[in-house]
């Protein structure tokens, strides 16, 4: 039996200088999870990480990350994700400098 699907989004980081990134509906990346494309359906998420997959001259590591929709748009649901959309873990880095 295998398990029902959950929702997703599809993740990696960015080649060059290492930030989260996330694969919109319209194949662009951004650093914004909520900006992602939510994906509950199981043979499209596997289409859409094989494109992501394909984008190594601009990604590293993609991988499907489960995703919840919230009022602005996909939202994590494990600490992992949820740290990734924080920035780096050291300020005066990243999205955490504006803090």
């Amino acid at each position: 039996m295998s398990r029902r699907f959950t929702p997703k989004v599809v993740t990696a980081n960015h080649l060059l200088d290492g930030d989260a990134i996330w694969l919109t509906a319209d194949n662009q990346w951004t650093r914004t999870m909520s900006e992602a494309e939510y994906i509950d359906d199981a043979d499209r998420a596997n289409e859409r990480l094989a494109f992501a997959a394909s984008q190594a001259d601009i990604t590293v590591g993609a991988y499907l990350a489960d995703a919840k929709l919230g009022e602005n748009g996909p939202e994590p649901t494990h600490f992992r994700e949820t740290f990734r959309t924080r920035g780096p873990s050291n300020y005066a880095h990243g999205k955490q400098v504006e803090l």
